[in-house]
């Protein structure tokens, strides 16, 4: 009995790697959320158990996990981009620790870095910046997330990458603003990343919320802040859809 938290990567199914499509290809149970390509989910044996995300909580799905990996059976936790990366891996992981559940984590690549690849965006530049914050874009709740010290990210990340930022996008805007990041700083908005859906919406940092509500942009988006946007004038590699 083992439970594999796989990661699928960011939304194109060709980007999960061979490890995870391995350990999909052999698994007893498939557990996949929302965003994973329901390409994918289809490489699962034909009489493999699969079960969605959606409807259940995070902790319905803990016992999920918990309840099949205790049955012996072999159980793949399909999770878009990498399942330690704002994607609850560490909850699930913890559950199946406490539970005795042997498990496995099979990596992905994140939205963070391969969802802004295929926008021409490279995370780091040697000529640009030396660091890069990942952060996520509301709470549990919805909400700005309260427990993040955006003055300091401000001053000492020159590229900010937001996680699940649209809906809060005005408000940490003008936390970034009033920290002293400049009104003007390039920002890209890339919805649907890596899926022929994909749309890069580039504007400022005080204009990104106005602009991605006026140009229809929904989520699942991948935000990036800094100088790094400008270089997707010459690398832009893929255009409108992946």
């Amino acid at each position: 009995m083992t439970v594999y938290l796989v990661g699928a990567g960011p939304g194109d199914p060709g980007l999960i790697t061979a490890r995870g499509l391995e350990r999909l290809r052999s698994c007893e149970v498939v557990v996949y959320d929302r965003l994973v390509s329901p390409a994918l989910v289809d490489e699962a044996p034909r009489e493999a158990v699969r079960i969605a995300h959606e409807p259940h909580t995070q902790e319905e799905i803990n016992d999920l996990l918990v309840r099949y990996g205790r049955a012996g059976s072999v159980v793949v936790r399909l999770k878009g981009g990498d399942p330690f990366v704002f994607g609850r891996g560490g909850e699930e992981a913890l559950a199946l620790a406490e539970a005795a559940i042997p498990f496995r984590i099979v990596p992905g690549i994140t939205a963070g870095i391969g969802g802004l690849a295929y926008a021409g965006i490279p995370v780091t530049h040697r000529d640009i910046n030396s660091a890069v914050t990942f952060v996520t874009g509301h709470s549990s709740g919805g909400a700005v997330p309260n427990g993040i010290d955006w003055e300091a990210i401000a001053r000492g990340s020159p590229v900010i990458v937001l996680y699940m930022g649209l809906r809060q996008l005005g408000a940490i805007a003008a936390r970034l603003i009033a920290a002293g990041r400049r009104a003007d700083e390039p920002v890209a908005i890339v919805s649907k990343a890596t899926t022929p859906a994909q749309r890069v919406l580039v504007t400022s940092l005080a204009k990104a919320a106005a602009a991605a509500a006026e140009a229809g942009i929904e989520g699942p988006t991948i935000i990036a802040v800094g100088e790094v946007v400008r270089l997707r004038a010459a690398l832009d590699w893929i255009g409108e859809g992946a």
